[in-house]
């Protein structure tokens, strides 16, 4: 992560998903910008009570969770393979460097917001990332065989492949 975060001044990361927690984020920076968002939080009305508990799981995440974050990335790995089997211009392995990787449609000629509509058809939730991709991230509540079911969805749905099975 080092890394990846050299050149920022501030690094904030969610203890959920990968790390299992049931909510919260951290923010890391100089103690002034902490002070100072911490004041801006306040403000906004953004405060909490009884954080104590949410904590304690964000401890508990940090302290138990950090290791399998590899698995999320080997899945996002694996699944990036396999859609760069269904088409070339997919998704390019060497691109993801953790559990996120963007799927790129645009040589499907179908918009991502319509492929996101075709993948939820197969119980796969997405967003569309921008016209043309679609964002796609492993964590801790996704397996390795639903992994698979998404290269599956898009395998049955991509363009080449449904004019080739017809």
């Amino acid at each position: 992560m080092a890394g990846q975060t050299r050149y920022a001044d501030s690094v904030m990361f969610c203890l959920s998903k990968g790390l299992g927690a049931p909510v919260g984020s951290l923010l890391c920076g100089s103690y002034e910008m902490i002070s100072r968002a911490r004041l801006v939080k306040k403000m906004l009305g953004g405060t909490m009570r009884q954080a104590g508990v949410i904590a304690a799981a964000g401890r508990v995440a940090l302290e138990t969770m950090v290791d399998r974050l590899s698995d999320d990335h080997r899945k996002a790995q694996k699944l990036a393979t396999g859609l760069r089997a269904i088409h070339n211009t997919i998704c390019d392995p060497s691109d993801v460097e953790t559990n996120i990787l963007f799927v790129d449609v645009s040589a499907s000629s179908v918009k991502a917001s319509e492929w996101c509509e075709r993948l939820a058809a197969h119980d796969i939730k997405c967003r569309p990332y921008s016209a043309s991709k679609i964002r796609l991230l492993t964590h801790a509540d996704i397996s390795d065989a639903n992994v698979e079911q998404v290269v599956r969805a898009f395998a049955t749905e991509w363009p080449s492949q449904r004019t080739r099975d017809a």
